[in-house]
Order: C-alpha cells, then sequence, then structure tokens
C-alpha cells in the first residue's frame, strides 16, 4: 500500500490494561519490543466503544490521538458515511459487563460485532483485513459462521492471544513435519480466559506435527484429584508436565499437588493419534510451559509474558500490524477455530460431569502456520515475574 492503512477499533470496553489498551494504545502510541519502541505504520482513525465503565480511558486516549468515537460499528467502519472507508478492523471483544452462562463462559459479543463488520464488507462490495482477539465466540455455530462468512467475503481474517509471542526460555520452535509423540501445555488462573491461552499455546505448537493439522476427535476435562488420578491412569504423562513447568522460574518450591489445590486438565485426543493436554496449575504456577517428546527426546519452554507494558502484546500486535500492510494473516484463521472449539468442548465436559465429549465436527485441517514476522529474540528479564495482568 502506497498510503498508511486506517484501522477502525471496536471494542466492547477500554479501561487500563485492557486489551483495548494493551492493543489499540499500542497501534497509536508504538509497540514496546526488545529493540526499543517500534513505531506503527497504521493510523487509528475510528473507534466503536461498547461500554464506558467508570474506570473508562478510551474516551480521554481517544481525544489525545484525536480519534473520532462513533455510536455504531456500521460508522466506525465507514467514518459516518454510507461506504467502507477503513483499511483494516480491529474487533477487540475482551472485558467488559456482559453475562455468563451455565458454563462459566464469558458471553462477548464477538460473533454480533463480527456480523456488523461483514454487512458492511458485503454492502461495500469490499473486504479488508480483520482481527479477532482471543477466541472467536463461545459456541461453535457462531465461531464457524465468523470464519465462514470471512472466507465467503474474502476477508483476510486472523485470530488469536498473545501467549504464543511470550518469550520463549530456552528459545523453542519446530519447523513444519516435526515427529511429534506427546505434548502438554500449562497455564493457570480461570477455564475460560485463560484456559483458551493455554489451548492456543498448544495448538501454535503442535500443529507443526508431521502430517500437518488435520483436527481433533474427542475432548474430556478434569478438575481436582481426578487430574492427578489420571495421571496415574495413564491419560496424560506427569513426566511432560514436570518438564513444562521446569523453565519457569517463578514457582515455589515443592510438588505440584502441595500448591495447587484444585487443579483442571484438557485432554485434548487428535484425529491422527496424538493425545496432547493441557493443564491449569492455580497455585503451583502463573506462567505458561510447554513440554513435547520429539523422537524420544523431551523439549520444553517457559512463555513469558511480561507486565506492564506488556511487551508480549507488542509482538502479537507487530503480526496483526503485518497482515494490515500486505493484506496476508500471519498464521491460519482454523488455528483459532481449533482452539475456541476444544475449549468449548471442555467446558461442555466440564458442565456434564467430566464426560468425555467426541467432536467429529472438529475435521478442521489446515497448513501449519510459517514463523511470524516479528519473535522476541530476547531471553526474559532475570527475577520475578510482574504480573500478567491483562489476560
Amino acid at each position: 500500500m502506497s498510503q498508511r492503512p486506517k484501522i477502525a477499533a471496536i471494542i466492547t470496553e477500554y479501561r487500563p490494561l485492557s486489551h483495548a489498551d494493551v492493543i489499540v494504545t499500542k497501534f497509536l502510541k508504538g509497540f514496546p519490543t526488545d529493540e526499543g519502541v517500534v513505531p506503527s505504520r497504521c493510523d487509528v482513525v475510528s473507534m466503536y466503544i461498547d461500554q464506558f465503565p467508570e474506570a473508562d480511558v478510551g474516551r480521554a486516549i481517544a481525544e489525545e490521538h484525536g480519534v473520532p468515537i462513533y455510536p455504531s460499528i456500521v460508522k466506525a467502519l465507514t467514518l459516518g458515511g454510507d461506504t467502507l472507508a477503513v483499511d483494516g478492523v480491529l474487533l477487540i471483544g475482551e472485558h467488559g459487563d456482559y453475562a455468563w452462562n451455565e458454563k462459566e463462559q464469558h458471553l462477548f459479543p464477538r460473533k454480533y460485532f463480527m456480523e456488523q463488520i461483514c454487512g458492511v464488507f458485503a454492502t461495500s462490495k469490499r473486504s479488508v483485513p480483520v482481527f479477532n482477539d482471543k477466541h472467536l465466540s463461545y459456541n461453535w455455530h457462531d465461531m464457524k459462521w465468523m470464519v465462514d462468512r470471512a472466507r465467503f467475503l474474502g476477508v483476510p481474517f486472523m485470530g488469536g492471544s498473545s501467549a504464543p509471542l511470550g518469550h520463549r526460555s530456552p528459545y523453542l520452535e519446530y519447523e513444519p513435519g516435526v515427529r511429534i509423540e506427546d505434548a502438554v501445555a500449562v497455564s493457570f488462573s480461570g477455564l475460560d480466559i485463560y484456559g483458551y491461552h493455554c489451548l492456543d499455546l498448544l495448538q501454535t505448537m503442535v500443529e507443526r506435527r508431521s502430517g500437518g493439522e488435520t483436527g481433533v476427535a474427542a475432548v474430556q476435562c478434569l478438575e481436582g484429584d481426578a487430574v492427578w488420578e489420571a495421571a496415574k491412569a495413564g491419560l496424560w504423562s506427569r513426566e511432560m508436565a514436570e518438564a513444562a513447568c521446569a523453565p519457569i522460574r517463578n514457582k515455589p518450591a515443592g510438588s505440584m499437588e502441595e500448591h495447587c489445590k484444585n487443579p483442571a486438565l484438557f485432554l485434548v485426543e487428535y484425529r491422527d493419534g496424538l493425545r496432547a493436554a493441557g493443564l491449569l496449575l492455580n497455585g503451583y504456577v502463573s506462567d505458561f510451559g510447554f513440554a513435547a517428546r520429539i523422537d524420544g527426546e523431551v523439549q520444553s519452554a517457559e512463555f513469558y509474558l511480561h507486565g506492564p507494558p506488556h511487551p508480549h502484546f507488542s509482538y502479537l500486535s507487530l503480526n496483526i500490524e503485518e497482515m494490515f500492510v500486505t493484506g496476508e494473516p500471519q498464521w491460519p484463521i482454523e488455528r483459532t477455530l481449533l482452539a475456541s472449539a476444544v475449549l468449548e468442548a471442555a467446558l461442555t465436559s466440564r458442565h456434564e460431569g467430566y464426560v468425555r465429549v467426541e467432536t467429529p465436527y472438529l475435521d478442521v485441517s489446515y497448513t501449519p502456520a510459517r514463523t511470524p514476522v516479528w519473535r522476541p529474540v530476547l531471553p526474559r528479564p532475570a527475577g520475578p515475574a510482574a504480573g500478567v495482568g491483562a489476560g
């Protein structure tokens, strides 16, 4: 593009350390990285903000940068006119006062936002790149609709979380075609909010296995003592979990059981036979870890997320920006679709009594992502974590 891309930010709420703050603010002010602050190559030219909590900073930041806040998604994309007038869309549907359902899923209006965005594309007979922050939706119908609608309209569509873009220590990356025999991702916090981070990280790594991604056959969630019993029964590897935790510096001495009184486990059975696990260990870790067995050798890394100004979101945002500039997503939307759907199936398993949920509809095949353009290159700083904060 000869001109700087004009970006519309479609936001649920904009308060300190919300995802709007740690993403949109970076597009306005620059991206803190290992090499210093990288200036944006795009211009945020409009916002739609759905809710204004007491701690709102969106109005002040918008005024500071001369960005108008429009009363609807349509007006934000058309800049108050009748047809699409921007070159890219940030869909930040995270945080806000929205209902929860019986499966303890937060009902963010991401699909509704996407419907409005795609409506403008359809009537304007032109589409531009869209980034959806975190998982696509809380149910399969909506998330699949989002992907199918984007594909029908020719929308370059990308989604996901910042977890795969954290500092990897030691640095660990796989070339496509690696022979992964077993894999475990380790996380913490709530099942809906951070369970997705765990599964996004897991999927980012295992999608590069030999044969590429072919989908997921079944998912099961377990909690409490059943998690430890499942390890004894051979349903997941305690050795792999220990390996995933080993590079994490900010954890107490002693065993997982001593510090994590209510662990949670996602068992993921892939269609090609790979069995992997996502493990949430509140009280034992407050960072992310990953381990895989490659040709009999266990390899592992910490995925460290800094505290403010949350530079891991810089690396996510720089990949988003690359899509806005080039028109090419930096990883397949199918990764986000599959991780989103596995999370929904896991929470369904939990709600229905921790049953095994078969997922024949998750026959999602795709070619693994190439290595993102922007990747942290330096080790994390010494000392304890400063806290993740942004979620």
